[in-house]
């Protein structure tokens, strides 16, 4: 990381009534968002099963921590054109910011590889490799991690070797006696954080996805195999093949959202990091403005993880619906015992299940 702080070259009151409007939706959106998803997960028996969601939780949690901890404190910042909490409190709600940004992103990381398994990988690989002892380290990974990366070297104050003069000389502002929460690092602390929060995560990512997108298309071509060849006449086969063609349908439905996953993904952080290790390289002349925009985007996905890992979801969007409708029936899963199949079930092997 190299700038966290608003803007020294300040905002007119047009721009300032645009951005606090702009910054109160986000936070709003992601406080109400990831919230939804933690109630949702903890209400409903079905999705505490499923293994990630114990990852989309946590991810939930971390989010709701930035927009709750550190947002609200950087929107005050930038709309005020002044920071007034102190110079101690600057370097905790630095380090929070570091901390939680970068345990979202490594959450977003043991997604990816807890797909990977579940969809490249056969069932019983899958089990063997996603343990409860195993996620509950990965789950501890993210977390204590980006500890070593936030409030260690933070607080000891290694990130400013070197470049204490110039962060002195940017912290006020003579012209418009105003003070700023200042977050500069040297070049050794900016790779050192740029790789571990976002490049080392982001090329498993693609590594991860890119295979499960080249295990959905396998999977799409065996399907147009098995429809052209038509159903078979033998019953004892039929029911395999159709077992076999819900699940390819299934994985590959599930596959089509890793465009807009990772595209989010590289959109909100990629501007931030990037800048992030070129800055200091190019002694520190990156705008202010470019810095304050780059951020705030990083921000915004934290506001758009409940939307791609939740809502996409149907399992979620039931859970959801029957939160916000305050437990109406019709939101239910349907019992398998039911007179009627809804048009959300399909039936495999004589038994119906709910499609997700």
């Amino acid at each position: 990381y190299s700038l966290l702080s608003s803007s020294s070259e300040g905002f007119g009151v047009a721009e300032r009534i645009v951005l606090l409007t702009f910054i109160s939706a986000v936070i709003l959106m992601a406080i109400l968002g990831n919230l939804l998803v933690m109630v949702a997960v903890c209400r409903d028996r079905q999705l505490r099963k499923i293994k990630t969601n114990y990852f989309i939780v946590s991810l939930a949690f971390a989010d709701l921590l930035v927009s709750v901890l550190v947002m609200p404190f950087g929107a005050i910042e930038l709309v005020q054109d002044n920071w007034i909490y102190g110079e101690m409190f600057c370097l905790v709600r630095t380090s929070l910011d570091v901390l939680l940004t970068t345990a979202s992103i490594l959450h977003l990381c043991c997604i990816s590889l807890d797909r990977y398994y579940a969809i490249c990988c056969q069932p019983l690989v899958y089990r063997n490799k996603m343990t409860p002892l195993r996620i509950a380290v990965m789950l501890g990974g993210c977390w204590v991690i980006p500890t070593f990366i936030s409030f260690l070297p933070i607080m000891q104050g290694w990130n400013s070797i070197g470049i204490i003069d110039l962060i002195q000389q940017r912290q006020f502002n003579k012209a418009s006696n105003s003070t700023y929460c200042i977050f500069m690092v040297n070049k050794p602390y900016a790779i050192t954080c740029s790789v571990v929060a976002f490049y080392i995560p982001f090329l498993l990512m693609v590594l991860a996805y890119y295979r499960i997108y080249v295990t959905a298309r396998e999977h799409a071509r065996q399907i147009r195999v098995l429809q052209r060849a038509g159903a078979p006449t033998d019953g004892r086969q039929h029911q395999p093949d159709q077992h076999t063609t819900h699940r390819m349908k299934t994985e590959t439905k599930a596959a089509k959202t890793l465009c807009i996953i990772m595209g989010c993904f590289c959109l909100c952080w990629a501007p931030f990091f990037v800048t992030n290790i070129v800055d200091p390289f190019i002694n520190y002349t990156v705008p202010g403005k470019l810095w304050t925009a780059f951020l705030w985007l990083g921000y915004i996905n934290s506001g758009l993880n409940p939307f791609l890992y939740a809502f996409l979801n149907k399992s979620f969007r039931r859970a959801f619906l029957i939160i916000l409708c305050c437990g109406d029936e019709r939101y239910r899963r349907p019992s398998i015992l039911g007179q009627t199949v809804p048009c959300s079930t399909t039936t495999i092997n004589g038994s119906t299940h709910v499609l997700r």
